[in-house]
């Protein structure tokens, strides 16, 4: 794998950030650099996930690894290293940021793991149903998180249009932009 060449992201002109797994059990496996250097492999990792805490960087990648599973199957590394991609692509600026992506990284992995259940209608109409539902819910939950993402990034501003105004006679109206100070009433 080391003389595979890794197709490279058009936004930073690198590969996508990637681990190896080493399993220490059913449940749980070591992350390590897949080629190269530990340091500059790790500081990578840091910087996909907008952080300079190791901690932090630890704690996500034990996260992945029980969220971010393919169906029917255990610790994957494809799973991991397609949610790094995913979460390295949103580009997080803080620890706060990465967490939000690393849930929108794990919802999208679990929606789609049920919709690829449905697929067969195994199981009968209810199960169908309680499938859909399921996959409902967490789409929504990601559309959810993409918006909180927007909102935090972009501010919460608020938009107010005015389709009619009405004037009574003899009255008096403002129109265009104006700031209220309250210190001068």
């Amino acid at each position: 794998m080391a003389n595979r060449k890794l197709p490279v992201r058009p936004d930073t002109g690198k590969s996508s950030v990637r681990v190896r797994l080493q399993r220490i059990n059913a449940g749980l496996a070591k992350s390590y650099p897949p080629s190269g250097d530990g340091a500059q492999w790790w500081a990578r990792l840091k910087a996909a996930l907008g952080t300079s805490s190791s901690d932090f960087v630890n704690a996500t990648l034990l996260q992945l690894q029980s969220a971010a599973r393919l169906p029917n199957s255990g610790i994957s590394e494809i799973a991991i290293n397609a949610a790094l991609s995913f979460i390295e692509s949103a580009k997080p600026q803080t620890e706060v940021e990465a967490a939000l992506v690393v849930q929108m990284a794990c919802s999208h992995a679990a929606a789609m793991a049920v919709l690829s259940r449905i697929g067969g209608a195994h199981g009968g109409d209810r199960h169908v149903a309680s499938m859909a539902a399921a996959a409902s819910r967490l789409l929504r939950a990601y559309a959810l998180q993409l918006e909180t993402l927007r909102r935090w990034r972009n501010g919460a501003s608020q938009y107010m249009r005015i389709e009619h105004i009405h004037i009574e006679p003899d009255a008096q109206a403002v129109i265009g932009n104006f700031q209220h100070n309250a210190g001068n009433d």
